[in-house]
């Protein structure tokens, strides 16, 4: 359930961003989601589809990128994807690790359409 608030911020965002733009229409939204986020891809489109309803964001596309998780090691440094069956260093079997990448989300474009200018005839 937490994805409609989450939705309904990346919306906020789109909306400020394509009014900055002068923007006719937003086309389309690129959102980047690690592994571990606890984010749902469907249900974000779900709820995009009904709180983007009557904006200019109505009918965009969502774009959703997953980011493997990395893990570093802070015994030996080694850097590695972690398996599901441990989160031990593989070289060292430490139990001291940093996750690197795995938990993102965030929003990392957004493609949008512009109306021509009118120009007055001369």
């Amino acid at each position: 359930m937490h994805e409609l608030a989450v939705t309904e911020s990346i919306l906020e965002i789109a909306l400020r961003h394509a009014h900055a733009q002068k923007a006719s229409r937003i086309l389309e939204m690129h959102l980047v989601i690690g592994e571990w986020s606890s984010i749902v891809d469907d249900s974000v489109q779900f709820y995009w589809d009904i709180i983007s309803e009557n904006t200019i964001a109505h009918g965009a596309k969502l774009c959703f990128r997953r980011l493997p998780a990395v893990l570093q090691c802070r015994q030996c440094g080694h850097t590695y994807h972690p398996d599901s069956r441990t989160l031990l260093c593989p070289q060292c079997h430490s139990k001291h690790i940093t996750v690197l990448q795995g938990e993102e989300f965030y929003l990392e474009a957004i493609e949008v359409e512009n109306e021509p200018e009118f120009t007055s005839p001369a």
